[in-house]
């Protein structure tokens, strides 16, 4: 198993609980494909560097994870069709040499 973060930005006009369940969304899925969450860090409302969707500001999600190769590809091919997700990124980390 590789260790993954995903840092994703949720649209701003979602509510509340619609947010927090975009949030739960994602987690479970990671588990259900055979992933283990280690954290999810909430960044808040922050302005985007440039208009996305006429938007100028989005929630900001770190997610980081550990999980098989597969399932970093079925998370990146989800969430790109996910309507409430302006943006996201997924990056492997590095393995720590002993």
């Amino acid at each position: 198993m590789r260790n993954y973060e995903i840092l994703y930005i949720i649209q701003p006009t979602l509510e509340e609980e619609a947010a927090n369940a975009v949030v739960t969304r994602y987690e479970e899925l990671i588990v259900k494909l055979g992933g283990t969450v280690i954290k999810t860090d909430r960044w808040g409302k922050r302005r985007l560097a440039y208009p996305i969707r006429d938007l100028i500001e989005g929630e900001y999600v770190l997610t980081t994870f550990q999980a098989p190769n597969e399932t970093s590809m079925e998370i990146d091919r989800l969430i790109r069709i996910a309507d409430e997700v302006l943006r996201h990124l997924i990056v492997r980390l590095d393995e720590e040499q002993g």
